[in-house]
């Protein structure tokens, strides 16, 4: 190993990977989510060690001030990060402070905010080399020879995900302490359970991008669609992280799991009879490829333990679900909600887990009305088993809709802070203590108009606010 923690004796290379995140957030984390690890950063970091490039780690998250990094950054010849729009504050400052203590040292970017603001990354004088799109086919030449490349550059991405190494996941960073290893039941380097499956989590890609494009999304903007991972080596995968280190369930982060029905009967073939276990899983769909293949959707869940079931429902409203291009109607949604609520009885009855949404919904949209809020929040009062997972719309650069409210200044993001926390306003003309009461509860009598059933009100979503 070449990670280098402040009781390491000396580094090890003279490069250092940097993870970054919120200070702190792997020694006391607010909870689970702030503990993800960054696949691109143990992809990148696993293809420079097979190619005998070494580098240290170090990580704005196990540490708690920017007074305890310095002693970590200090000494190296490059810096490397991978930087995410709700990053990029991170990145800034750590860059800034490892010039300071190394001012002839390198710092090289990349990352979906380079990809998407490349003019905002170009302003900032500590960052060397800015990588755009993916970057596993230019990563080892680009740290061998930085010198041959401009400051802004052009990655390389794999044909497929075949092309792929496992990632070794012992190159991600340790939680800190036995506070957090205790409270989150933690088995590095396994993830800790969030309440979507029992720990030790192995989270997995099994695809890159998702091809639509809904506008509040700039994820296309990023890279381009790639083959998908073979099914066997998803599961070879799993197989051999259970045999290491154990796997309670299994987390598949791709952004749109439930597409691609040759591949996915290929999963409902092979999961079964070829896993080690028949872990159950949290993954993403879409309303309307359910609604297209509704018998592959009910066999996956209860063939292949597919128990929490990710959805972008986002609106319960026709009107805003074609404001954001979703391609998805609320008839699609509904069909959806019924379909899974059917699934779960019958399951339930049988003496078996039923299947959970986790319900991605979004408020505060730019011309949203508040009847639109009404319907969506009268779409999750039908949703029997659901973990709601709402946030008020973010306009990041790179997608449609944020890229149209920056240049028109109505974005209440600054660039200095795109890591906004869940209940912060973000555009300019939002009612936004409408959204506050609405999830309080003061408007359930208008939501409940008309439901026979389900009369949850606040209790099933005032504390559901997560971070845009």
């Amino acid at each position: 190993m070449s990670d280098f923690w402040p009781w390491a004796k000396k580094p090890k290379s003279n490069i250092l990977w940097l993870d970054l995140g919120d200070l702190g957030d792997l020694v006391n984390p607010g909870g689970p989510h702030e503990q993800w690890q960054d696949h691109g950063l143990g992809l990148l970091r696993t293809i420079l060690h097979e190619n005998d490039i070494q580098t240290d780690l170090a990580s704005t998250r196990t540490v708690t001030s920017w007074e305890q990094l310095a002693p970590q950054i200090k000494g190296y010849d490059m810096l490397l990060m991978n930087v995410r729009s709700y990053t990029y504050p991170s990145a800034l400052k750590a860059a800034q402070l490892y010039k300071e203590l190394n001012p002839d040292g390198l710092v090289m970017t990349g990352g979906m905010h380079a990809t998407v603001a490349p003019d905002e990354m170009m302003e900032i004088e500590e960052f060397d080399k800015i990588c755009q799109g993916p970057g596993e086919n230019v990563i080892v030449d680009l740290v061998r020879n930085p010198d041959a490349y401009p400051r802004l550059l052009q990655g390389k991405g794999a044909r497929t995900m075949a092309e792929w190494p496992a990632i070794d996941r012992e190159l991600w960073p340790q939680p800190q302490g036995r506070k957090i290893k205790r409270r989150f039941k933690w088995k590095w380097p396994m993830e800790p359970e969030c309440g979507w499956g029992p720990g030790p989590v192995a989270t997995i890609l099994t695809s890159r991008v998702c091809p639509w494009q809904c506008v509040f999304c700039n994820e296309n903007s990023y890279i381009p669609n790639m083959g998908r991972r073979p099914v066997e080596a998803v599961i070879d995968e799993l197989n051999y992280l259970d045999r290491k280190y154990g796997v309670g369930s299994v987390v598949i982060h791709d952004s749109m799991f439930f597409q691609n029905p040759k591949w996915l009967r290929e999963w409902l073939e092979l999961y079964p009879t070829k896993a080690r276990k028949r872990w159950s899983y949290w993954a993403a769909g879409r309303a309307d490829t359910v609604r297209q293949w509704p018998d592959l959707f009910e066999a996956l869940v209860k063939e292949t333990n597919w128990r929490t079931v990710s959805i972008g429902f986002e609106s319960g409203s026709d009107r805003i679900l074609r404001l954001l291009n979703k391609e998805v109607t609320e008839e699609d949604n509904y069909f959806t909600i019924d379909l899974v609520n059917r699934i779960g009885d019958e399951l339930e009855a049988a003496g078996e887990t039923p299947p959970v949404f986790w319900s991605n919904i979004m408020l505060g949209i730019p011309g949203e009305e508040r009847e639109d809020a009404y319907k969506t929040m009268r779409m999750l009062k039908r949703m029997k088993r659901v973990m709601p997972s709402i946030a008020f719309y973010a306009p990041y650069p790179g997608s449609a809709l944020g890229n149209q409210l920056i240049a028109e200044g109505k974005s209440l993001m600054s660039k200095d802070n795109y890591h906004r926390f869940p209940d912060d306003e973000k555009v300019k003309g939002v009612d936004y203590q409408f959204y506050r009461e609405l999830l309080a509860g003061k408007f359930d009598a208008e939501i409940n108009r008309g439901l026979t059933d389900m009369l949850r009100g606040a209790d099933l979503y005032e504390d559901a606010l997560i971070k845009a």
